[in-house]
């Protein structure tokens, strides 16, 4: 008989696969709580018969004690989650991480590297009399900041460049 290819069984005794263990077997649910033995019977007279034939006292159980929060120590603690912001040409609502407030920032605008490179085309295709400087007159040109109208804090720059 020549040996099994890759797609062959081979001559032997068929082995059934065992079913995989239930949810409660992997996971170990119940396995915080152990069951309590089963009283085994005996005489009326409140002793239980042991393994061994003898009488034993019936099993004392350990409880798990639950905690009991302190009415005098109750703390309650906020905590927020803020998503990272964005900051384009546009005011934003968001909360200042200086003071904690909900605002709508006030914007700032700046001279930036558009605004250096527009004044320059400018002045190479002749506008020298100070045409060229309009750049620095157009806020669509410059570069934003955002301040927080509370606490004058700086939350965010957006630059053109």
């Amino acid at each position: 008989m020549s040996a099994p290819g890759p797609y062959q069984a081979a001559a032997g005794p068929s082995v059934m696969p065992t079913a995989p263990p239930t949810y409660e077997e992997t996971v170990g649910v119940n396995s915080y709580y152990p069951t309590p033995p089963a009283p085994m019977p005996g005489p009326a007279t409140g002793l239980i018969t042991g393994p061994d034939g003898k009488g034993m006292n019936p099993p004392s159980y350990y409880t798990q004690p639950v905690p009991v929060p302190n009415a005098n120590a109750i703390a309650v603690q906020t905590v927020y989650v803020q998503q990272p912001v964005s900051f384009y040409d546009r005011p934003v609502q968001m909360c200042c991480p200086s003071c904690s407030k909900m605002i709508v920032t006030q914007l700032s605008y700046n001279a930036g590297a558009l605004t250096w490179l527009s004044c320059g085309s400018l002045c190479l295709l002749g506008c020298v009399a100070g045409c060229c400087f309009i750049p620095f007159c157009v806020d669509a040109l410059q570069d934003v900041d955002h301040y927080c109208p509370n606490c004058k804090a700086l939350l965010g720059t957006y630059k053109r460049l």
